[in-house]
């Protein structure tokens, strides 16, 4: 939620260009305290000139991270936490879109649609609101197309584009069953063929499509002459490139340089896992977190080694087990009598002070995902769109809430 006082409105005309030349400015000055991971440094680089920060977030427990997770601005820490939180906030904030009231869905689509996601395409369907109606839907990276069903009314045509064959027959399925006129499409979307399949009658809609695939959605159905589209974009780091190639001038002209572990920033706000996952994730993280100290013991070498992840089940087998299989595969020499417990302990302590010292990280997740999203919509304003950029549901309901609507006349 926006802080008082923070005025948050859907973005559009030259206020995308302001704020995405404030973030810009916001996100370059401040990359120091944002882009090295916790994870995998010992002792931050920005520690140094903030001592007392450091000292603060390093003596909490995991139970306070965890509850400061989701809204880190609240968190009442020294300086200059508060100060770029305030910021964060501020530059961060968006309004939301308009809704308007949707028919009520018929043909009980929603029965084979789980209670979350349904929820989402509703607050989804609900914000689209176009000068004209749409002709014909084009669902991207449909999944079984229950969006694009949702959004079909009579007198309209609709078209899922999916590349998992066996949801495209489980769609066809659906839509046949619920007595639609709807044609499910194999397709992979980055292939070259995609884009002869948009033309300037389709509105193409993607909720939740991933990096690279919702990006060429943009470029292509701008290029097809598409008079309208809506994209919730997600997965800003599932990209084929090694680092971020952006799309609009702005963003080109920026020298704000993103990686993939920048990329993943964004994604590192949960909102839906249960206890048990919770459970497996910490306990998952904290083996990690003490093998890290093994091998930098074993190796004499004091940096972090990327190890891949195991299998849920590994987190059965004891501790040691665990470090010997990890060694192996790191191909580390045999590992010499150790004391188990305590180095899984200090897994555990450093789990916690990784997590707390995340929370500084946790300010610029917004700023850097609305940053994404405003070079999408500048990209399209310079195609000839006119372009809205706001929220359609709660963060509690989804935190990739960001939706761009364009149009042209």
């Amino acid at each position: 939620m926006p802080a008082k006082g923070v005025d948050a409105r859907v973005l559009t005309g030259e206020d995308l260009l302001a704020r995405f030349m404030a973030l810009d400015a916001f996100l370059i000055e401040h990359q120091a305290l944002w882009k090295p991971r916790p994870f995998t440094h010992l002792r931050l680089p920005w520690e140094t000139s903030y001592p007392e920060l450091a000292l603060w977030l390093r003596g909490r427990s995991l139970e306070d991270a965890e509850n400061s997770h989701n809204q880190p601005c609240l968190l009442d820490a020294p300086e200059p936490f508060a100060s770029l939180a305030a910021l964060a906030l501020e530059l961060g904030s968006v309004g939301e879109l308009p809704a308007h009231e949707l028919e009520t869905a018929g043909h009980r689509l929603n029965v084979d649609v789980p209670g979350r996601k349904w929820q989402q395409i509703e607050a989804f369907a609900s914000r689209l609101s176009f000068a004209m109606p749409s002709k014909h839907w084009l669902d991207w990276c449909s999944g079984k197309g229950h969006l694009g069903r949702r959004l079909l009314q009579p007198g309209q045509l609709l078209t899922c584009l999916e590349y998992d064959p066996a949801l495209v027959l489980s769609g066809q399925a659906l839509s046949e069953r619920h007595q639609l006129h709807a044609l499910h499409v194999e397709q992979d979307v980055l292939a070259p063929g995609a884009a002869s399949l948009l033309n300037a009658d389709h509105t193409p809609v993607a909720l939740h499509a991933c990096g690279d695939l919702h990006v060429r959605l943009i470029q292509i159905a701008s290029a097809a002459g598409c008079k309208q589209m809506a994209i919730a974009p997600c997965c800003y780091n599932r990209i084929s490139l090694p680092a971020y190639q952006p799309v609009s001038s702005a963003g080109l002209s920026s020298d704000l340089q993103l990686s993939l572990d920048d990329l993943s920033l964004p994604m590192s706000e949960t909102v839906t896992a249960g206890a048990r996952v919770r459970r497996q994730r910490d306990t998952s993280m904290a083996r990690r977190l003490a093998f890290d100290l093994l091998q930098r013991q074993l190796r004499g070498v004091d940096e972090y080694l990327p190890t891949p992840s195991l299998p849920s089940a590994w987190l059965d087998r004891s501790f040691a087990d665990y470090c010997h299989h990890l060694a192996a595969l790191k191909e580390l020499s045999t590992i010499a009598p150790q004391d188990w417990l305590a180095i899984e302990a200090a897994g555990w302590q450093r789990l916690a002070e990784v997590r707390n010292l995340e929370l500084l990280r946790g300010l610029f997740r917004r700023p850097l995902e609305l940053w994404l999203n405003l070079d999408r919509a500048l990209f399209l304003t310079e195609q000839g769109y006119t372009v809205r950029l706001g929220t359609f549901c709660e963060t509690s309901l989804t935190p990739r809430n960001f939706l761009v609507l364009a149009e042209r006349a």
